[in-house]
Parts: structure tokens; sequence; C-alpha cells
């Protein structure tokens, strides 16, 4: 909570830049924005601190409405309410997105990404710019990435040591095919379950565990059900903002896309140095809760995906011969 109130005065703090005074909320061009997270989670801070930027940079004639908790639908729910014109803005997984644009499975693939620096590296660079451009032949805009950090298992019952340790296990992980694909390879029966309903799923054992980052899995609450968390670190994929084409193109001057696009843009910074400030707070909290922190050697791990790898490289499926055309890109990048 003290997070977010300095992110509101810092917000205010800002100068307010163009000619003119406040408007009234009914002069206002007021966008709806939807995310699955809590209200907890620094992905909301970040876009809290957006929407008050953007209120004050336009002199209030543009207002961003959040909308936390999957109250507007999940986060495919949302992206093609985005992509119908019917939801302004979402902020998701890559993950889920890639059953829009396909090329996005590249980012859930797994140990594609050296460390933080090489991630944010291929994100700020040609594949990341890239890959969000692809969004408009789908009628989405892609704003910015945010950072989600690096994922690995948390479960119940044992640590997760070793891939041989998923065996017959169910693992919860997103609505994405590549993400299902990553979880088999290494072992496991991957469960999709919608992320709100993922605490009851865990406390009835309807899975025996799931993958996720430490803001994640401290905000969730999952660690009152799951006392084991294994720092195999398998993917680092990364959170996108979305908005509508038609919003951008129909209800935006392009003065107000420029004003939107710069603090979209100053939010992401903010939210990659908030992220690194609560993912340690995170890892503190859930140990002094009782969950054991493991660092499995991860050779195993990656030895477990290399096939994966591969196979996207000897494909003959257009689709995946240019997922693997993105994965030598990204590790090309120095």
């Amino acid at each position: 909570m003290k997070i977010r109130w300095i992110v509101i005065l810092l917000a205010l703090a800002i100068p307010i830049v163009g000619p003119g005074g406040c408007k009234e909320k009914g002069d206002a061009k007021t966008l709806k924005m939807g995310h699955s997270l809590p209200e907890d989670h620094p992905v909301h801070t970040a876009m809290e601190y957006m929407a008050a930027l953007v209120y004050y940079r336009s002199h209030g004639a543009i207002r961003i409405e959040i909308y936390p908790n999957e109250q507007l639908g999940s986060e495919r729910e949302m992206i093609e309410q985005v992509q119908g014109g019917i939801l302004d803005l979402c902020k998701t997984s890559t993950s889920p997105l890639e059953s829009f644009i396909p090329e996005m499975a590249v980012y859930s693939v797994p140990y594609i990404f050296r460390d933080r620096d090489h991630y944010w590296k291929v994100l700020r660079g040609p594949v990341g710019e890239e890959l969000k451009k692809a969004c408009e032949a789908k009628d989405i805009v892609g704003l910015c990435y945010y950072d989600s950090g690096s994922r690995s298992f948390y479960t119940k019952d044992k640590p997760i040591m070793k891939p041989e340790d998923l065996a017959g296990m169910k693992i919860r992980v997103m609505q994405s095919k590549t993400s299902m694909d990553m979880v088999e390879t290494i072992g496991a029966s991957p469960t999709p379950i919608a992320w709100g309903e993922l605490y009851t799923a865990l406390q009835q054992g309807v899975v025996d565990g799931a993958e996720n980052n430490p803001p994640s899995l401290y905000t969730s609450r999952h660690y009152e059900v799951c006392k084991h968390y294994s720092l195999d670190e398998h993917t680092m994929i990364p959170d996108i903002v979305l908005m509508s084409k038609n919003t951008w193109d129909e209800k935006l001057t392009p003065e107000e896309q420029e004003l939107i696009q710069e603090t979209v843009n100053d939010s992401m910074e903010f939210q990659i140095l908030l992220w690194e400030q609560y993912t340690r707070m995170s890892m503190n909290e859930v140990q002094k809760a009782g969950v054991i922190v493991y660092r499995p050697d991860k050779t195993a791990f990656r030895e477990k995906v290399k096939g994966m790898h591969q196979a996207y490289f000897e494909s003959s499926d257009p689709l995946q011969k240019k997922i693997g055309e993105l994965i030598k890109r990204i590790q090309d990048v120095e």
C-alpha cells in the first residue's frame, strides 16, 4: 500500500505539459483497461502510475480506468475484447497472445534468454519491436513490454530438483501451446487453468503445483498452499500492454497517440525498477511464511528441452521455421 501511494505522488509531482486546465469527467476520453492480477501486484502499480501520468499530461482529457483481478475476463478473453474493439486496453502475458500472433510463442520457449540483460536487449531491440508490430495485423497495437521475471515450479508436496521429480504431477500452465509443450517435455502433465481459479484448484488437488515468478506466488497467496519453490527459472516470458487498434485509430488524435506511447514507455521503465524491488520483497515474505526455496542445478532441465529447440530449427512447417529463426536471432544478440 505504501508503494502504491508513493507511485501516485510521484506521478503528481511530474510537471503537466501542454496548454489548458483539467477537463471535467464528462468531457474526458475514458479508456477501460483490464488485467488478471491483484491490486497489490507491482504490474498493477505500474498501470496506476501510467493512468495517473496520462491524466495529468493530458490535463484530464484522457482517463484510464483499470479493472484488475480478471473482472473483465481471463487474459485470452480480454485479448479477444481488445481485438474486437470492446475493450480499449489490457495487460497480458505474451503466452496466451500466441494464439493470436503465433510468433509470440518464441517468448515461451524455455531457456532462450541468458540473463536479464540479454532479455531486455532482445525486448528493446529489433526482435521485440518486430513482434509488437506483428500485433497490428490482428487489430491490436502492442504498446510496451513489462517485466515478468523468471518462472519456476512451486509445488505442494515435494520440491522439483530434477526433471524426473515432475513425473506423474499435474502442473498448472497458461493457455499456451508452447507452455504446455514445455511442461510436458520436462516431464509433467500440463493443466491450463485460469489464474483466478488456481488457488482453489491447488487447495482441492486439481493440480499438484504451478509455475510462476516470485511476485505472483506472493500476491496470489499460493504460498499458503505450496511450500516448495524450486528456482529452475525455465522461462522468462514478458508481459505486454495492448490497445485496441480501433481505439488507437478512431478515439485518439495523433498528438494523443504520441502522449500515450511516451507515457506507457515511462511506465515500463518504472515497472522494471519496481519489479526488482518487489521480487526481493516477495522472496523474503514467502520464506517467512514457511516456503522452502530450492536452487536446483539447471543443467538437466536445459538438456531436457534441447529437443524443443532443435525441432524448431529442423521443422519444415513455415510457422515453426519462423520461430526457429527468431530463436537464432535472440541467441545472436550480444
